[in-house]
């Protein structure tokens, strides 16, 4: 217990504390979490890094054994349960754990040693002041999509539209208003605007199976993303059926132009 309470992720988890005001439930488990059936069909609990009830927000530290191989903890000349080395398993419960957290409900943030101060072998050098500027930033993208998607849907209830279960699970925002639908993607404050509004409209596009004309698409974005949103033209926007929308910092909603 000594060596997982000095380690880089317990240094991680400890500096969200800091920045959440809450202290984390650790290698916390969840009962829909689990990973493949072992001896007996017995299906053992995932474990999270840290588990923080009242933001609803999930952080796993990925140390550089996630994305690259490393046999001495891959052994890849042992198979697990899952009938793959440990290093092909981790990447498979990685993978469940980034559907299954959004599909519960819950934020789920993911942190490397490259987002902080680290040496080239991903160590953290631990330079605290340094490191919680970058993990406020990190938490502060997660949860202003939240913010970003809740002023919008208090938008459209005053509009008149309805929010109702997604079509798709992945979907932000799904809502009708008579015979009309609007499917909605939502982008909170990010360092990366261009890309990220290019990864929205990305995902709108993978949404278009249906071509009835009363189906739309929204991308909504905080006031910082407008200028990335409009670098695909209006024109466009109007043939794909998208329509684009701001949000202020203080909740206002506009429609932009298009």
């Amino acid at each position: 217990m000594g060596k997982r309470d000095d380690s880089d992720e317990a240094y991680v988890v400890g500096l969200c504390d800091r920045v959440l005001g809450e202290t984390a439930s650790r290698q916390h488990t969840f009962d829909w979490l689990l990973g493949d059936p072992g001896a007996g069909d017995r299906r053992a609990r995932l474990p999270v890094d840290a588990h923080w009830p009242g933001h609803q927000l999930v952080v796993e530290y990925r140390e550089l054994q996630h994305d690259e191989a490393v046999p001495h903890f891959d052994k890849p000349d042992r198979l697990t349960v899952s009938g793959v080395h440990r290093g092909e398993q981790r990447a498979l419960y990685d993978a469940r754990r980034e559907t299954e957290i959004p599909a519960h409900g819950l934020r789920l943030v993911v942190i490397r040693p490259a987002d902080l101060d680290a040496d080239n072998r991903g160590r953290l050098r631990r330079s605290q002041e340094a490191d919680l500027v970058v993990l406020r930033k990190i938490l502060a993208r997660a949860g202003d999509e939240d913010r970003v998607t809740d002023a919008f849907r208090t938008w459209l209830l005053a509009q008149g539209w309805t929010p109702v279960e997604p079509t798709d699970r992945w979907t932000d925002l799904e809502a009708v208003r008579g015979a009309e639908r609007l499917i909605c993607e939502a982008k909170g404050r990010t360092s990366e605007k261009g890309i990220d509004a290019d990864i929205a409209y990305g995902q709108l596009l993978r949404r278009m199976t249906s071509e009835a004309p009363h189906v739309r698409y929204a991308l909504v974005v905080p006031s910082s993303s407008v200028k990335a949103v409009e670098r695909v033209p209006a024109h466009v926007r109007r043939l794909l059926r998208i329509d684009a929308y701001e949000v202020t910092d203080d909740g206002a909603v506009f429609r932009l132009p298009g």
